[in-house]
């Protein structure tokens, strides 16, 4: 399964093909770096934009040694990938980050039960196996209540929101235990964004708030506003005790709730994480001296990690969720007229509703002005609406 390298220069190899490996391709050609990944289609996002994109699935270890095979490093731009990959290529060359790491990021109980041991704040949470377990949690939180899958859910897919003992009944019919969650009464979500080297080497970006649309992210803004210090600083260093404590190598995502605890003050609540470069990082290409997709090739390889300092006041992206345009590239001409200092990035995804099709970003030293021109420049590419 091993090759020799035969270039001097690094090479990364990704499995995944979306938006999230196409952006890493753009920091990979300003270092210098070759960049190879598995795609699930070489039209797709990412094999449109990297030279070595051959097409082939997580499990197929013929088709990951194609992009492996004299690599430096195999890392990810998504979470689904099989016990047996890892296993086949963890004796040829380092993989970032690590099947131990990764696990919790795949497994939503297991991460629940980590976080537990490590005594960080979770909602509270529950293994379910029976609407019975169902009943009693909900008996003892008070309904309704969150249930999770504990495995393959992203974008508001597989979580439901449930007021009685059977609103899973067809989940737990198809085998395998639940993650039942109280339902936080949260006012608000924040990021927090780091990467870590295998050495150890951690930097953190600024905390960022996200706003959810139908369970998936539509807006982030960082600094996260009406943040104080002190839980910033908490959310830092909760994240930072995850990378350290689970091992985690390359970028790491922590999404938080913030919530009114019993106290009245404001408290986090961990809820979910991604290893790896994340939508509510995208802001850093332009807001960051180091982006998070420069900095998760410098951590996988174990270079010195990047400034993570803003270059503005304020960063506001915004993700375009699905075009009444054929192909969001024909707002192009309105966005640029009426938001000059937008940003934009398009992922060349075929147009479904609701889809992220791309992202624009506004940094200026005014929180709201960003967001008024993001939004403006989202609204053109997202093409006329009915009643135009």
């Amino acid at each position: 399964m091993h090759v020799a390298k035969t270039s001097p220069r690094p090479v990364v190899a990704v499995i995944g093909g979306g938006q999230l490996a196409r952006m890493m391709q753009e920091s990979a050609i300003a270092l210098g770096i070759e960049l190879r990944a598995l795609v699930e289609a070489t039209n797709g996002s990412a094999g449109q934009s990297i030279v070595a994109a051959p097409a082939g699935a997580p499990a197929d270890i013929e088709a990951v040694g194609r992009i492996a095979a004299g690599a430096d490093v195999l890392t990810f731009e998504h979470e689904h990938i099989p016990a047996a990959t890892f296993e086949a290529f963890a004796a040829h060359l380092p993989i970032h980050p690590s099947q131990g790491a990764l696990l919790y990021a795949q497994d939503k109980l297991a991460m629940r039960a980590r976080l537990t041991e490590l005594g960080l704040p979770c909602p509270a949470w529950e293994r379910i196996e029976t609407p019975g377990d169902l009943q009693a949690f909900g008996d003892a939180q008070g309904w309704p209540v969150v249930v999770k899958t504990p495995r393959g859910g992203y974008d508001g897919r597989g979580v439901r929101l449930v007021n009685d003992a059977n609103g899973v009944d067809d989940w737990l019919a198809a085998g395998g235990p639940l993650l039942a969650e109280a339902c936080v009464p949260f006012i608000g979500e924040v990021a927090a964004l780091l990467a870590r080297r295998p050495s150890g080497e951690v930097r953190a970006w600024p905390v960022a708030q996200t706003e959810q649309r139908d369970g998936v992210c539509a807006v982030v803004t960082a600094p996260a506003p009406n943040l104080s210090e002190e839980l910033g600083e908490q959310a830092q260093e909760i994240a930072a005790t995850i990378a350290r404590e689970l091992d985690v190598t390359g970028v790491l995502a922590v999404e938080m709730f913030l919530a009114p605890g019993e106290d009245g003050q404001l408290r986090l609540l961990v809820n979910e994480l991604a290893m790896r470069p994340h939508n509510s990082g995208h802001w850093t290409i332009e807001g960051a001296v180091t982006s998070q997709f420069e900095q998760h090739l410098r951590a996988v390889l174990d270079l010195p990690l990047g400034d993570t300092s803003m270059r503005a006041e304020a960063a506001v992206m915004v993700n375009l969720l699905g075009s009444a345009y054929e192909d969001p590239s024909q707002g192009l001409t309105e966005a640029m007229s009426v938001a000059p200092a937008a940003k934009i990035h398009l992922y060349g995804k075929e147009v479904r509703p609701g889809r992220k099709l791309g992202h624009v970003t506004v940094c200026s030293d005014s929180r709201e002005w960003s967001r008024i021109t993001a939004h403006s420049a989202i609204a053109a590419l997202s093409g006329p609406t009915l009643e135009g």
